[in-house]
């Protein structure tokens, strides 16, 4: 009977063992702080791959996507835009070249000027005729004239080479000008675009001398009529003339008919045709 008895208390001091080492080992309520950690991460990281997929879907959405961008580009190379047409009716309207009053007066050396005004009568016979059309000239530029003989013959007319048939007169400076400038209103301050050269030089016809202005009629004399030829240059034309170390003139430097007309619309308010 006493040994029976003695089995209980066996059993009894095993439990309570148990529940010391429990109590005493930490590493249970570790391990379960632990566990709770993991499953609160392995929930939030499928939210947060979720977010960052709308991310990027909603990026691709708001960015043009490739194809978009090339079917863009054939439809403007198709299709051309306003701005090209515009280009296009540009170069194709005549462009009309500002007045470079700014460069001639910030540099002098640009600015056009006339070099001499040439008037020639030519009435293709000697004589009487001629002596008619040198007094008439002189008077008109109180300057005497010099004599043009004929290069060849020509039966037709009645000219012979070596006959002179023709006067002229070369006009320079003041003279020029104030010359020039009655011519033109013979003409009623008109010329035509065709008049001009490509080096801005230009010529026009009288019909009759008694259209310039302070000219009057004498029967003596009769109506002659005459040619205008006017060259125009620029400061440094010449070294092309000169006899020594004779050089040309650069590009940059020569005079256009642009230029040329801006010139004689400013100067002598004539109207181009």
């Amino acid at each position: 009977m006493a040994k029976e008895k003695a089995t209980p208390p066996v059993k009894k001091k095993v439990a309570t063992e148990k529940k010391v080492a429990k109590a005493k080992d930490p590493t249970a309520a570790d391990q379960k702080a632990v566990a709770d950690e993991k499953t609160a991460k392995t929930k939030a990281q499928p939210a947060e791959k979720k977010s960052v997929a709308k991310k990027q879907v909603d990026e691709k959405a708001a960015e043009p996507s490739v194809s978009s961008v090339k079917e863009k580009k054939v439809a403007e190379a198709k299709a051309p835009s306003a701005k090209k047409k515009s280009v296009d009716e540009e170069k194709a309207e005549p462009k009309v070249a500002e007045p470079p009053h700014v460069e001639w007066t910030k540099n002098p050396m640009l600015k056009p000027r006339i070099e001499k005004v040439t008037v020639n009568m030519s009435v293709e016979q000697s004589g009487r005729p001629l002596e008619q059309a040198s007094t008439v000239l002189q008077q008109l530029t109180d300057q005497k004239p010099s004599r043009r003989k004929a290069k060849k013959t020509i039966r037709e007319f009645g000219v012979r080479k070596g006959e002179s048939i023709a006067c002229m007169v070369t006009l320079r400076k003041e003279k020029a000008d104030e010359f020039l400038r009655k011519a033109l209103q013979a003409v009623e301050n008109k010329l035509s675009k065709y008049c001009f050269d490509r080096q801005g030089n230009f010529s026009f016809g009288i019909k009759d001398h008694i259209d310039i202005p302070g000219t009057k009629y004498m029967p003596e004399l009769g109506i002659q009529g005459m040619d205008i030829s006017v060259s125009l240059g620029r400061a440094g034309y010449r070294v092309k003339r000169r006899h020594r170390v004779k050089s040309r003139i650069g590009k940059d430097h020569l005079l256009t008919v642009e230029e040329a007309i801006l010139f004689i619309k400013d100067e002598f308010d004539v109207e181009i045709i």
